[in-house]
């Protein structure tokens, strides 16, 4: 309902700067219009002195009659009441004022400043990563400078179609890539041969099979026979039952696998540290805004608080972990604090199971449902 009334607002506000652009422009093509012809007229009278001030006096008395300036400031002021109405239904809905959302940290500047320029490098910026660590005085932040250089020089390459960087790599790397059950080297040639059946003969593809994909085949056979298949359709692969393996995209998907695997071998995320914190953020702030705003009527300070009393959401795409909440106390199981495993089958935390025995040798009942058990049946559950 939200998204709609402000995409209506939106809409409306659309329509009007249109509607002001277009009165404005004929504002300024009438009195373009009564210029022109005053400049015509002073080029055909004979008499220049005295018929000037005559056609300078009769186009005052034009402009002065329709009123252009008037006219103008008329429809900006309308346009203006529109985008001030559409503010106004923003900040209804949106609450500009994002420093009631946040507590006072001590931030180590030094690890601050490192997460800035490792985001910089991994994100290609590297002569602003440079000159952050000069300005912070930060020089060990540079120590992955060279790994991402070489990972943009890669993936630069492969935007151009050469394989040569990424394959230099990819061998450097074999073993290791092997062990994380990676085929990125046979992906690497399936697209070079594809690019070569398209673009080349069927004589050099079939040349870069036998020295590049034979040594190979043994990692996906099917793959490589759909491969040689493919030789057989290569005058009209957009219609063969291999048109797929055509796909442009396929150089993408390649791009951000090998950009995956590279972070992973390098020991760092895929994504930086730093994109990940302020996504998570945007996706939590409307609740921790409506939070502050209703502790703030109950005059309670909810920054003073262990626990949130909501839970924020914040999708699958920001969960790294397994966790569990435990459902009666609302606390993140922990080592000290542990999930159990109750003989009916529901889960507490084991702080929630003592409080509900008040004591490790009485029974207590499920709060989830009428069956009892003891604190010595319940076993603990390892995430």
């Amino acid at each position: 309902m939200e998204v709609s009334t402000i995409r209506d607002g939106f809409d409306r506000v659309v329509k009007k700067q249109k509607l002001s652009n277009s009165k404005s422009q004929e504002v300024i093509d009438h009195v373009g219009c009564e210029i022109r012809d005053a400049l015509a007229k002073f080029h055909s009278v004979e008499d220049q002195a005295f018929n000037q001030k005559s056609i300078l006096s009769d186009l005052k008395n034009k402009l002065n009659a329709c009123g252009p300036h008037s006219m103008l400031e008329g429809v900006q002021k309308e346009l203006n009441a529109n985008i001030g109405k559409y503010m106004k239904l923003l900040e209804k809905y949106f609450n500009p004022d994002i420093s009631k959302a946040y507590r006072n940290v001590d931030f180590d500047f030094h690890t601050v400043n490192k997460i800035l320029v490792g985001h910089f490098y991994r994100q290609g910026l590297f002569e602003i990563g440079d000159c952050l660590v000069n300005e912070a005085r930060n020089p060990e932040a540079t120590e992955l400078r060279s790994h991402f250089w070489e990972m943009h020089h890669i993936v630069e390459a492969l935007r151009a179609k050469d394989i040569d960087p990424a394959l230099k790599w990819v061998l450097a790397k074999r073993e290791k890539l092997a062990v994380c059950g990676s085929n990125l080297e046979l992906k690497l040639h399936r697209l070079q041969f594809m690019e070569i059946l398209q673009r080349g003969t069927r004589v050099d593809a079939l040349n870069y099979a036998r020295t590049c994909l034979a040594p190979l085949a043994s990692q996906k056979l099917d793959e490589f026979q759909k491969l040689m298949a493919c030789l057989l359709w290569q005058d009209r692969l957009d219609s063969s039952p291999y048109a797929e393996l055509t796909d442009p995209t396929h150089w993408a998907k390649f791009t951000k696998e090998l950009t995956q695997q590279f972070c992973s071998l390098l020991g760092q995320p895929y994504e930086s540290p730093l994109t990940v914190a302020v996504a998570a953020g945007s996706e939590g702030l409307p609740t921790l805004l409506k939070l502050a705003n209703v502790m703030a009527a109950k005059k309670t300070e909810w920054q003073a608080m262990k626990h949130l009393p909501v839970p924020v959401e914040l999708g699958k795409e920001f969960q790294f972990h397994s966790i569990f909440v435990c459902p009666v106390s609302r606390d993140q199981a922990s080592e000290e604090n542990p999930p159990m495993l109750l003989p009916c089958g529901h889960v507490l935390c084991k702080q929630s199971i003592m409080k509900l025995s008040k004591s490790s040798t009485r029974t207590f009942k499920c709060p989830y449902c009428p069956a009892e058990a003891a604190v010595t049946q319940c076993r603990q559950l390892y995430f």
